[in-house]
């Protein structure tokens, strides 16, 4: 595993440190008056999805950890866990529902995702910042709701629940935030 420093440091990057496998989710470099620069960061542990805050000093050695990026098939859910195939082997593989978290409410049967792999150990996937998703079920907008400023809630396709302006209708197809699950807009 190649080894960086802390001043080499990004939002997102994976890290190795003392056998977790955690990604940075914030950092600052921090020069105080008096002393030693240092490097302030929060990290989140991968495989249980805890955060915790750690300060490094600046220019200390950290193991980066290697995380490939493969595009596979979300193809069905067995029981809790879901399966992708992989495009390139044809290989099929279970991941569980804790493993994917949130990205769970956007992905699609038949659809392919980009799965972040440790290894041969699936770790999550990486979505784009926005996709189209069919509005399930929700609620019809009163005549005369076209203004803008109201909301309704609606389900999603994949089981997620929005808010939606009032104009939007069951069998629309919408844009969704795939970082904070909000409405964009129609597609």
């Amino acid at each position: 595993m190649p080894t960086i420093t802390t001043n080499d440091l990004k939002n997102g990057m994976h890290l190795d440190l003392d056998g977790d496998l955690v990604q940075v989710q914030d950092f600052q470099h921090v020069k105080p008056g008096k002393g030693g620069a240092f490097v302030r960061t929060t990290l989140k542990n991968v495989r249980t999805g805890s955060t915790v805050d750690k300060t490094f000093r600046a220019g200390e050695k950290v193991q980066r950890a290697m995380v490939d990026k493969r595009d596979m098939q979300y193809l069905y859910r067995d029981g809790e866990d879901y399966v992708f195939m992989d495009n390139e082997t044809y290989d099929q593989r279970h991941v569980t529902p804790t493993t994917l978290g949130s990205s769970a409410d956007f992905i699609i049967e038949g659809r392919s995702a980009t799965v972040l792999l440790y290894g041969e150990e699936i770790i999550g996937t990486d979505l784009p910042a926005s996709v189209e998703l069919t509005i399930a079920e929700t609620e019809p907008g009163l005549q005369g709701d076209r203004s803008s400023g109201g909301t309704k809630p609606a389900t999603l396709e994949t089981g997620r629940q929005i808010q939606v302006p009032l104009f939007v209708v069951t069998g629309e197809v919408v844009k969704v935030d795939t970082r904070s699950g909000e409405y964009l807009s129609r597609a």
